[in-house]
């Protein structure tokens, strides 16, 4: 599987998954696994041959909100910012943060309004400030 955490193997510190497969999502025990070059593997209780485990493929793993660990101070979870209305310092709106990518230098928000808009998300230089209670992110961003 592809991880998405960071260390990739620190999926497997979740015993307990979620996974989604066509809409639906169902709870799952992590059985075993490991880092395994830039994957992970892991065994899924009840998915105890190949045959099996190829009904998973394509599948998404999720954890419960619950489980995650509190963001620190400066820090957020990306679907904390997904929806939120992206701002000029003078108020302009920009439109709505439809998702983010991450680039390696730094993430990339995609700010869906009149137009689609790749604003980096560069603290203190491009993003001004989050407010998550307001749902509001400020920048300074000259996208001409």
């Amino acid at each position: 599987m592809f991880s998405y955490t960071d260390p990739r193997e620190a999926i497997l510190d979740y015993d307990s998954w979620l996974l989604g497969q066509k809409g639906a999502w169902r709870p799952a025990k992590v059985a075993e696994g490991q880092r395994h070059g830039k994957t992970v593997v892991a065994r899924i209780d009840g998915f105890d041959d190949r045959d099996q485990a190829a009904t998973l493929i394509g599948a998404e793993i999720g954890v419960p909100r619950a489980a995650l660990p509190a963001a620190e101070e400066g820090r957020y979870y990306w679907s904390d910012l997904e929806g939120l209305r992206v701002v000029q310092s003078d108020g302009s709106e920009l439109g709505v943060l439809a998702y983010l990518l991450e680039t390696g230098a730094h993430d990339v928000m995609v700010v869906k309004g009149d137009k689609e808009q790749l604003v980096p998300f560069v603290k203190d230089r491009v993003v001004l400030d989050v407010d998550l209670e307001k749902g509001v992110i400020t920048v300074d961003w000259d996208w001409d």
